[in-house]
């Protein structure tokens, strides 16, 4: 079993939990941490016992972004640095966007910088109601990574978008919330609470379909009608053949609750 120092995981009962873990540093990312990060997509994408994945922060902070101090001390050799942290980091993030198993982002404190651009990644996202968001980038004259470009625009439209990234303003987690960034509102002391629960029911559920999900909802920006409606013939398809598919007419044809395994 890996030994992480940088963040902490667990699985329980078909559910993942990642706890970015350097709460005395704002959890912020550095290499090591990017690095166990990717460890955990990995392990996560290929366990057949992984069925959900939690994401969330030890402490005040989701994340505060990358490590500053990590920065200052590679002025040097910065861009090689910033290139390989960038590696660990957006491996990590395609894994996770990419796996058969839901990710459930838990915000349970500010999100800042690439912290933000993390929150983004799941496929839903709960956060506390004192959650503050910015990007953050350009206070220290940067431009923005771990997917900030590609999923913000896509969520909250272009223009929106772009006042996040420029003027780097700070967002509230009702603001979050009517923009589209995130799904639900609960009390800071109830986020992993409700992540846990939600994540419960979806372990029950059938993985391989919330996968054939992800997988279309991946392509839909960049495939044309027919093309995505080829994909969604193909993976319905895929999915009646499926022991879970097969499953789930079945107890519905005898109205009973389904048991899937996939």
């Amino acid at each position: 079993m890996t030994v992480y120092e940088n963040i902490k995981f667990e699985i329980s009962d078909g559910v993942a939990t990642v706890t970015l873990n350097r709460p005395d540093d704002a959890n912020g990312i550095n290499i090591p941490l990017a690095k166990e990060l990717l460890n955990a997509a990995i392990l996560c994408e290929s366990s057949e016992a992984v069925r959900v994945v939690i994401i969330t922060g030890q402490g005040r902070f989701f994340c505060g972004g990358g490590d500053v101090n990590s920065l200052a001390e590679s002025r040097d050799n910065i861009g090689e640095m910033l290139t390989e942290l960038t590696g660990y980091l957006h491996s990590a993030i395609a894994r996770f966007r990419h796996m058969r198993a839901p990710v459930i982002v838990a915000v349970n404190g500010t999100a800042a910088g690439a912290g933000l651009s993390l929150s983004m990644i799941g496929d839903y996202v709960v956060a506390s109601e004192k959650a503050k968001f910015t990007m953050a980038y350009t206070g220290i004259g940067l431009s923005p990574d771990g997917s900030a470009s590609h999923f913000l625009p896509r969520l909250i439209g272009l223009r929106k978008t772009q006042e996040l990234m420029i003027t780097n303003r700070l967002l509230s987690a009702q603001e979050a919330l009517d923009w589209g960034m995130v799904n639900k509102l609960v009390a800071p002391e109830s986020v992993l609470d409700e992540a846990q629960s939600l994540a419960a029911g979806l372990a029950k559920g059938p993985t391989n379909a919330y996968g054939a999900i992800k997988e279309l909802l991946n392509q839909t920006y960049l495939n044309g009608l027919e093309t995505q409606m080829d994909l969604e013939t193909r993976l319905i398809a895929k999915m009646g053949r499926s022991e879970d598919g097969l499953e789930g007419v079945a107890a519905y044809l005898e109205n009973r609750p389904p048991e899937y395994k996939g």
